[in-house]
């Protein structure tokens, strides 16, 4: 990191030695390099939008699975063996193809009169495609939840009922509140995991980040700058800018749990 750090102060294309130009990439990557800020915001658009849904549904089928007794075993390892191959290239191969012109989600939903003319090139629709294939691999977050779950005291839903609470208002007063701290873990891990985005946009968009550079995420645009460009100290300097926003959202997170985050004997 102190070496990155040393590099994101200088001009280095790795066949010379470092240029200490100051601040001049941090300057260039606000002022005059419009690609880094639609990156920022691609990347920033997809974390806003994929984080929760992902988060959504992982919750939803863990409520479910927590629920039944039969099978739950199978069910559980089904829905997560997604999360063991979804970073792989093979799944963004396959996913590109799923979504293209004449692939199988296109051709269905022609079937049910909808015209879309594929996914992979349409600059509306690239992102949720990308949202779709991070959602698919709730596996993870889906396992935390359950393991929450299983820790709600079932004393309280009882009482709730008794005091006659119905299904919905039991999962906002007894289950939200208990699992908030398995919620605020889940939230902060894979935003942090939503910025890295990388390996899928790559295959999906043959390294280019097309269509119109929707899949042009930050991650993406460090390593073309870095590998393909060799302007190693300005890819050290947008990775530390990452690292950075990463690290205030956080601390925000942190900041923001304490009201409405409640852990065990918290007397709020």
């Amino acid at each position: 990191m102190a070496v990155s750090l040393y590099l994101a102060f200088t001009r280095y294309d790795i066949f010379n030695p470092p240029e200490w130009v100051g601040f001049g990439n941090f300057v260039r990557m606000f002022t005059d390099d419009p690609v880094f800020l639609r990156s920022a915001q691609v990347t920033l658009e997809y974390v806003l939008l994929g984080t929760p849904v992902k988060l959504a549904a992982a919750l939803a089928v863990a409520l479910l699975l927590n629920s039944i007794t039969r099978g739950s075993g199978f069910f559980r390892s089904a829905f997560y063996t997604p999360s063991l191959i979804g970073a792989s290239v093979s799944v963004a191969i396959v996913w590109r193809a799923m979504f293209a012109g004449d692939g199988p989600v296109d051709s269905s939903l022609q079937v049910l009169g909808v015209e879309l003319g594929g996914w992979v090139g349409d600059v509306d629709l690239a992102i949720p495609m990308m949202i779709i294939l991070v959602v698919w691999q709730f596996g993870a977050p889906m396992v935390i939840f359950l393991a929450g779950l299983k820790q709600v005291p079932t004393e309280l839903y009882e009482a709730a009922q008794v005091d006659g609470a119905g299904p919905v208002h039991r999962f906002w007063k007894v289950t939200v509140p208990m699992l908030s701290p398995v919620i605020f873990f889940n939230l902060l891990l894979e935003t942090i995991h939503a910025f890295q985005v990388f390996g899928s946009a790559f295959i999906i968009s043959n390294g280019s980040g097309a269509p119109g550079g929707r899949l042009n995420f930050i991650t993406l645009y460090m390593y073309k700058r870095g590998f393909a460009d060799m302007q190693m100290g300005y890819a050290a300097a947008i990775a530390w800018v990452v690292l950075v926003v990463v690290a205030i959202i956080a601390a925000i997170m942190f900041r923001t749990a304490r009201s409405w985050v409640y852990y065990a004997g918290d007397n709020r």
